[in-house]
């Protein structure tokens, strides 16, 4: 009980949390802290390990049960991750039925030995990768539960994510490897089973000692708080160290407010350490070759321009490290530190490094629920990455980097695979429909947003998003409602068409035509999804204007944009009319085309009859 006390007293001196230090006046979240330890058998591919938790409920709910995910159990035959990438109709090539295939050595599994809550036994239940627990005395609200607990665990073969003995020959790719606290929120706990999908967790801190063989090269999340000991390049430059002669050595790491903790290891890693002059410190680990060498080295350059961009245009980074490490079975992001194949050509390292990166701001600090709003991290990590490579890695930079995007929606849009982004991120019904909504639709809700409000105004509304929203969970409503603030436009008409429904959006030019010597011209709504209209009037004589026509239920315009040409009218366009006519002072004659959208970024799913052209 005095270990227990004196990490309760430990953990609150740390934190300061309190119910609503990293809440708005109508909003709480939990906090957590987690003190690990674990010793690693590389023979056997196990580990022991014990684990004490201070868990704070800032709720006014009194909690009578706590649930706890066991990812690893996801690794064994016939576990819903199996029987879900076996039978979906569009299988993950990197799982496929590689689980149902692992044999007793190969299989992954956690299992908690023993668990208490303020020294009281609990009584639990291990359902999959659940384990489900009741409570000997509920946690009050604005109280805090010590739980105390040994567990056991097998590393799994690489398959998603984690594992060991990956396809580059990385011995330890350690992500969701302990006993993790489901989160409880405003919508209750959030004990989703682990299927392959996304992670939401709980913002505290982690103090973890990792015990493994001497020649173990680590990285991950947090701290290293005896480099001094460990040596490896993590001691401060020109100083020397004084490793222990033990046959283990004993990596302790601390990270202040994250919501998880990852770590990696191989007895061949190359450590290289760059400090920035903001002080920040980006390490790079990874298995030196002739497959890495090169472009590792390379990557060097680029991943403190990038952790330079993100923090300028979506808010500085809040931590004093970023670890990039070869590992995992593609990319994959966590607290301070990334997962990524490293056998890559230059441009698709970078651009893997970028993506990952840009995961700091979305899910690392701004931490929305994936499972329920994947769109809001890998939809807005896909905007600002796509933007990033275009400003840092290209000699002459694009002027329309989300033109991916653009493609991929519009296939998704076409194909009759397409579920509302609204759609648990577990639940779609194929891994298509979830790729391209997370991803490239998540993608346009900003890029559409730029159309709506206008691109300045879109991207301070963004670092607004970063200053109010860091370390507080935001929703759908709340980046909508940060948009709103910032243009003084009403908008969730645009959210709830975007995210909530897969109706598509579809303008036409549908006539033009001259009536006393004016020109009429009328444009037609033909999908289901009400927008604004520019539309781009070319003159014969080479000269340009627009009209603009802002949904009536904007309640507003946006204001002209630089490098746009002048606007000579603004006509509201009630969305309940699916047609409008605009009248100009001038004669078919003096016309040479008529375009809607010249910036091309209003998401039609059917461009060919958007521009008219004088014969």
């Amino acid at each position: 009980m005095k270990k227990t006390t004196f990490f309760f007293i430990w953990t609150l001196i740390l934190t300061g949390f309190g119910p609503l230090s990293h809440a708005q006046s109508n909003r709480w979240q939990q906090s957590i802290n987690y003190q690990i330890e674990v010793d690693m058998d590389v023979s056997s591919n196990r580990y022991q390990g014990r684990q004490t938790i201070a868990y704070s409920n800032h709720s006014p709910d009194t909690l009578t049960k706590v649930f706890f995910h066991l990812f690893y159990n996801a690794f064994q035959p016939n576990s819903m991750m199996d029987e879900r990438s076996r039978t979906i109709a569009d299988p993950d090539r990197r799982v496929g039925d590689r689980i149902v295939n692992l044999g007793p050595e190969e299989i992954g599994y956690m299992r908690v030995k023993s668990l208490l809550m303020n020294g009281k036994k609990v009584v639990m239940e291990e359902v999959g990768t659940v384990l489900e627990v009741t409570l000997p005395e509920p946690i009050l609200p604005n109280s805090t539960a010590i739980f105390s607990s040994e567990f056991e665990a097998q590393v799994p073969l690489q398959v998603r994510r984690a594992g060991r003995d990956n396809a580059e020959g990385v011995r330890y790719s350690m992500a969701q490897w302990y006993p993790k606290m489901a989160n409880y929120d405003e919508q209750g706990w959030h004990a989703n089973p682990y299927i392959g999908r996304e992670f939401y967790g709980t913002w505290g801190n982690f103090d973890v000692k990792i015990t493994i063989d001497r020649e173990y090269v680590l990285g991950g999340t947090g701290y290293l708080q005896n480099a001094d000991e460990i040596g490896h390049g993590y001691q401060e430059d020109g100083k020397n160290t004084s490793p222990s002669e033990a046959a283990k050595l004993t990596w302790h790491f601390y990270a202040p407010q994250v919501h998880d903790f990852m770590w990696a290891a191989d007895p061949d890693f190359t450590h290289d350490k760059i400090t920035m002059e903001n002080g920040i410190t980006i390490h790079h680990l990874y298995i030196k070759n002739s497959k890495t060498e090169n472009n590792w080295s390379k990557l060097k350059e680029f991943t403190p321009r990038a952790m330079e961009y993100f923090s300028e245009n979506y808010g500085q980074y809040p931590y004093q490290q970023f670890s990039v490490i070869q590992g995992g079975d593609g990319g994959m992001e966590y607290p301070m530190s990334t997962l990524i194949t490293g056998q890559r050509a230059l441009g698709s390292l970078v651009g893997v490094m970028v993506h990952e990166l840009a995961h700091s701001w979305f899910q690392g600090v701004l931490g929305s629920n994936e499972s329920l709003y994947p769109w809001m991290d890998e939809g807005f990590t896909t905007f600002a990455s796509n933007r990033c490579m275009a400003a840092i890695f290209t000699e002459e930079p694009s002027g329309f980097p989300q033109r991916g995007a653009y493609v991929s929606y519009e296939r998704l849009a076409k194909s009759g695979l397409e579920e509302p982004m609204a759609t648990h991120a577990d639940h779609f019904h194929t891994n298509t429909a979830y790729g391209a909504a997370a991803y490239s639709k998540g993608a346009l809700f900003l890029s559409q947003m730029g159309y709506i409000i206008g691109e300045d105004i879109r991207d301070q509304a963004m670092l607004r998003y970063w200053e109010e929203w860091k370390f507080k969970h935001p929703n759908a409503n709340d980046i909508t409602r940060v948009m709103e603030k910032a243009s003084g436009l009403e908008l969730d008409w645009f959210k709830e068409y975007w995210v909530y429904t897969t109706k598509t959006i579809d303008y036409a030019i549908a006539g033009v035509e001259e009536t006393n010597g004016k020109t009429k011209i009328t444009l037609q709504r033909k999908g289901l999804m009400p927008m604004p209209i520019d539309l781009l009037i070319n003159y014969s004589d080479g000269k340009q204007e627009s009209v603009y026509l802002p949904l009536t239920i904007m309640r507003g315009i946006k204001a002209e944009e630089e490098g746009f040409a002048k606007r000579i009218l603004t006509q509201r366009w009630p969305w309940t009319h699916t047609t409008a006519e605009i009248l100009l002072d001038q004669p078919i004659s003096a016309i040479q085309s008529i375009s809607i959208d010249p910036s091309q970024r209003l998401a039609d799913i059917n461009r060919e009859d958007n521009e008219w052209i004088k014969e």
